[in-house]
């Protein structure tokens, strides 16, 4: 395969009115195509709301068990990382009327070495991508803090996604991850005024011309060949 095929997916759906309103400005005035929705986050049914509103966006399941208070959840337990996500599914599934059109984690959980295996188990009977499982290149470099609570926004600047398109979108599928919104009372993260940064990032129009020079399909997740 020789064409490229980029989704840029923003996690936090749903986390707050704040992150909401960045992805919904990031996807109608730039170039997010794909959101993951956190069905544990305080703002998720206006999340939802806010999807009918933006059919083109995809919607997947962005599986959470730590938040932002680093909750306690034993990763090791295998039946209760099954009946967990089992239940936020159901959860999405009952919001969204739908199954998603993709799986990934809140903080990476679901990339643990001991949770690969009991998650590519639990999304295959859904024939959606599972972030990095191997069919899609995943890049996670779009990031301020690459060193944890140092943030450094030349790593989430116009030229710095300009230089992933230009590297490290590669032939087949890739997604680039994103983290766009507003900061807001009630939702303090650590990784908070740079959501800001990255909203202005997306939005920029080099971006897409960028995209269309280098002869790149900007597609979304609900575009993922069933």
């Amino acid at each position: 395969m020789t064409e490229r095929y980029l989704v840029v997916t923003a996690d936090d759906l749903g986390a707050s009115p704040g992150v909401n309103r960045g992805i919904a400005e990031a996807h109608s005035e730039g170039v997010l195509t794909s959101a993951s929705l956190m069905v544990t986050g305080a703002a998720v049914e206006e999340a939802v709301a806010l999807s009918r509103a933006l059919p083109e966006l995809a919607v997947g399941l962005h599986w959470d068990v730590v938040g932002e208070d680093e909750c306690e959840f034993d990763t090791y337990d295998w039946d209760a990382v099954r009946a967990e996500f089992a239940a936020q599914l159901t959860r999405f599934r009952e919001l969204m009327g739908r199954d998603p059109t993709h799986v990934d984690s809140h903080r990476h959980q679901h990339r643990r070495p001991q949770l690969r295996p009991v998650f590519r188990e639990l999304v295959e009977p859904l024939g959606v991508p599972l972030r990095d499982d191997g069919r899609v290149h995943f890049v996670g470099d779009f990031y301020a803090q690459w060193e944890w609570g140092v943030s450094d926004l030349d790593k989430i600047s116009v030229d710095a996604f300009v230089g992933l398109l230009r590297t490290r979108v590669h032939p087949g599928w890739t997604e680039i991850s994103t983290h766009p919104g507003y900061r807001g009372a009630g939702y303090t993260p650590v990784y908070d005024a740079e959501r800001e940064h990255e909203v202005r990032t997306l939005t920029d129009p080099r971006l897409r011309e960028e995209i269309e020079r280098l002869g790149i399909h900007l597609v979304s997740y609900a575009d993922w060949p069933r």
